[in-house]
């Protein structure tokens, strides 16, 4: 793709670009302002060779923007062994976070500007730009480390922008193209600089002699990514004027164009249904408790909870993409007899915890991180298992990370941010009370998130599983299940229990209501979210205890097995 930049144009006068610059800004200024009333985020890339102007094309353009609305992130230079260790097959050395982590987190909400000077192209061209060798070709086993990166990058790269597209983001990628004359002046002319020494490093120095090496590099990267949702603007950077007038010129086209598209405005849509609902459900909150309807009027809501079931599924996907796990679990296979006797329940439970406490010092030096992640019934026990897990574990190792309703920040973000921003570090535990999940159940079924949103988001987990599974994390999913007759009685204790009585809401009773939306959600969820690499897990609680032991061993098993220490 490179080859089909234009390098050398005639440069702009001072004069003419004083012109042009200042009315394509006017415009911007004004579209920067629609787009935060229509609520539409706005991603910019900058990605290029070094010395193309990066930073100074992004500071020109953010002088003239309202500030309140745009942020800046800078991806910082990593080489030697850093470099290394991401392209090592032992993917648990890969860093302390997902590579995509810091994007996700730099991330504005919609309605904002948010500008990349360098970014992930920059993470994966770097990666094997560093594995070069100085002179002579790549060996077989060099050339296989870097098309095992760029395999695992590139999809991840892909998901990244799609689901930004699919959320109300607009993606611009440039990517700021010079001549090896070029970057040889400006580099060495920055180099010489007192002031601007910093600028450059040794590294960079070097690479000026493997140019032609970087070039392929940059150019396959280009060609495998000029995705349909975010395609590449290639420039001649040779020009500073020249660059800003075309940057600019991009920009108020392209927003000039999705501002003027007739809007779906899903995720307002969405977050207004949630706020009727949750009126709708205190203010008929006593009226819908089940113990106080007669039974034709019970028969008739199953009735009507059976039909709305039946057309929710309609909407569901058909199928994954991701190969899916060896058995798909089913809700109607669970064993609800299963029981451990208490005093089998203190000695297992004892030597579980014990070996949890065991192996997970050499997790840790290992650098091996751990997603746990809950989903069940109300009353189904998700917050003792936590609690014995937790229990077994050092208090600085791990944390648990609850999932209420999202705040507004969040509810302006893709549904997966707050996830993205919410990691166990590399060798500690991640433990999540509820989950990513809440998209294609609650909010599914509650009508918190639109028909195009939950359907969609099956995939855009399964894309979320897959970084974190790449990434090196040990993922466990558990889903806690108990029979709508165990889930009553835990009701009618809590509701009886003065100490108790706090974890029992009218919420609690109305979802009971809906057992078959919610049904026909989970046994969507297992369908299209069971996959190889992140499988569901039934833990069978309508004995706590067989639960919490059989959640521990699991967890142990997965350790040792990652560890080898069988």
């Amino acid at each position: 793709m490179l080859d089909t930049v234009r390098l050398g144009s005639q440069k702009v006068s001072k004069k003419e670009y004083k012109v042009r610059f200042k009315e394509l800004i006017n415009k911007l200024v004004v579209l920067q302002q629609e787009a935060k009333r229509q609520e539409l985020g706005v991603v910019v890339l900058f990605e290029g060779w070094k010395g193309a102007g990066k930073g100074s094309r992004i500071s020109d353009l953010l002088y003239h923007l309202d500030a309140r609305d745009t942020s800046v992130y800078v991806t910082e230079d990593f080489e030697g062994e850093e470099a290394e260790n991401v392209l090592s097959e032992e993917f648990g050395s890969t860093g302390y976070f997902p590579v995509m982590q810091q994007f996700w987190k730099a991330l504005g909400q919609r309605g904002s500007m948010t500008f990349y000077d360098r970014g992930w192209y920059s993470v994966a061209a770097q990666h094997v730009i560093n594995m070069l060798p100085k002179k002579g070709k790549l060996s077989k086993k060099e050339r296989a480390a870097v098309e095992a990166h760029t395999a695992r990058m590139l999809p991840s790269i892909e998901d990244f922008e799609t689901q930004l597209r699919n959320d109300g983001y607009l993606v611009i990628k440039f990517f700021l193209h010079i001549s090896e004359q070029t970057q040889r002046e400006r580099l060495v002319g920055l180099y010489s600089d007192p002031a601007t020494k910093w600028r450059v490093t040794q590294s960079d120095l070097e690479q000026l002699e493997h140019y032609s090496q970087s070039y392929r590099v940059y150019d396959e990267m280009l060609k495998r990514s000029n995705f349909k949702a975010a395609p590449w603007i290639l420039l001649d950077a040779s020009d500073h004027r020249r660059v800003n007038l075309s940057v600019a010129q991009t920009l108020v086209t392209a927003l000039e164009r999705e501002l003027s598209r007739p809007k779906n405005n899903a995720a307002l849509e969405a977050e207004a249904k949630a706020k009727e609902n949750s009126a709708a459900a205190v203010a008929g909150s006593e009226a819908d408790d089940e113990r106080e309807r007669s039974d034709e009027e019970n028969q008739l809501l199953r009735l009507q909870a059976e039909h709305e079931a039946a057309a929710m599924s309609a909407h569901a996907p058909t199928m994954t993409r991701f190969i899916p796990s060896a058995h798909i679990p089913s809700l109607d296979e669970v064993d609800h007899s299963l029981a451990l006797t208490h005093d089998e329940y203190k000695r297992q439970l004892k030597a579980e915890q014990e070996r949890l406490r065991r192996i997970e010092l050499e997790m840790y030096i290992r650098r091996v991180p751990m997603m746990i992640m809950y989903e069940g019934w109300d009353a189904a026990g998700k917050g003792g298992s936590i609690k014995r897990v937790a229990q077994a574990l050092d208090a600085r190792s791990y944390t648990i990370f609850p999932s209420p309703a999202p705040t507004k920040p969040e509810l302006l973000h893709p549904h997966l941010w707050r996830y993205w921003t919410r990691l166990p570090k590399a060798g500690h535990v991640g433990i999540y009370d509820r989950s990513w999940y809440g998209r294609v159940l609650v909010e599914r079924v509650e009508g918190f998130a639109s028909t195009d949103q939950w359907s969609r988001a099956y995939e855009e987990i399964n894309e979320f599983e897959r970084d974190m599974v790449d990434w090196g994390a040990i993922l466990l999913k558990f889903w806690v299940d108990v029979s709508p007759e165990t889930q009553l009685r835990r009701f009618e204790a809590r509701e009886n229990n003065p100490a108790k009585r706090w974890k029992i809401t009218a919420e609690d009773w109305r979802n009971r209501d809906k057992y078959p939306q919610y049904r026909a959600a989970v046994d969507d969820m297992f369908r299209l979210t069971s996959t190889h690499n992140a499988p569901w897990i039934i833990l069978e609680s309508d004995d706590k205890y067989y639960a919490r032991v059989k959640a521990l061993r699991i967890i142990n098993e997965a350790i040792e097995k990652r560890l080898g220490l069988f």
